[in-house]
């Protein structure tokens, strides 16, 4: 397995349009997720900024997700209340996690 890779795709929502945006990530989550994701966690910023960080097993695993036919799921989601996302791909160089969760 490779290095594990983060995600995160930003955007400005309208405060509007929040609830739309919450129920829209809760609806994805229903639904069957790719291969090699390990995580997501939908983020609120001040000022109406917002963030979906992913966390995937590999790059193989993200480049994967974004080889199917449909566009990947966080910016589509983004352009669905009418913000326009950034996207940043990161390396996980270290992480720590709570033995006891």
């Amino acid at each position: 397995m490779g290095t594990q890779i983060l995600t995160e795709v930003a955007a400005r929502v309208d405060a509007q349009r929040e609830e739309e945006l919450l129920v829209g990530f809760h609806r994805l989550l229903q639904g069957p997720v790719p291969d090699g994701l390990v995580r997501t966690e939908l983020l609120r910023g001040a000022d109406g900024e917002w963030r979906i960080q992913t966390l995937w097993a590999s790059r193989e695993a993200l480049d994967a997700m974004r080889a199917l036919p449909e566009p990947p799921a966080a910016p589509s989601l983004f352009r669905s209340v009418g913000a326009e996302p950034h996207l940043a791909i990161l390396e996980v160089a270290g992480q720590y996690a709570d033995p006891v969760p």
